[in-house]
């Protein structure tokens, strides 16, 4: 297998890594009130947001470092590529 098929295949996998974390916090964020209640009645609302908020915050270092990845192999296929037109020029 020559190096331009794997390179593309983990490119795509890195993405596919990062678009599975976005849906996955979406998902959980998807039932977040945005409202603040301030009675003392709404604590079953208030123990579901801060279980929500805890997940969020455990997946959220996750997300950056599929980020991260996912920004790293694009600049590689760039750079790749980039090199690849230079030295057809010479």
């Amino acid at each position: 297998m020559t190096f331009v098929p794997v390179m593309w295949t983990v490119w795509g996998l890195t993405i596919l890594l990062m678009a599975i974390m976005f849906i996955y916090r979406s998902r959980l964020t998807r039932d977040e009130e945005d409202q603040i209640f301030l009675d003392d009645s709404f604590s079953h609302e208030k123990a579901t947001q801060a279980a929500i908020t805890a997940k969020v915050s455990k997946v959220q270092p996750l997300i950056k470092v599929s980020e991260i990845v996912a920004a790293v192999a694009t600049l590689f296929v760039i750079g790749y590529y980039v090199i690849d037109v230079m030295n057809q020029f010479k």
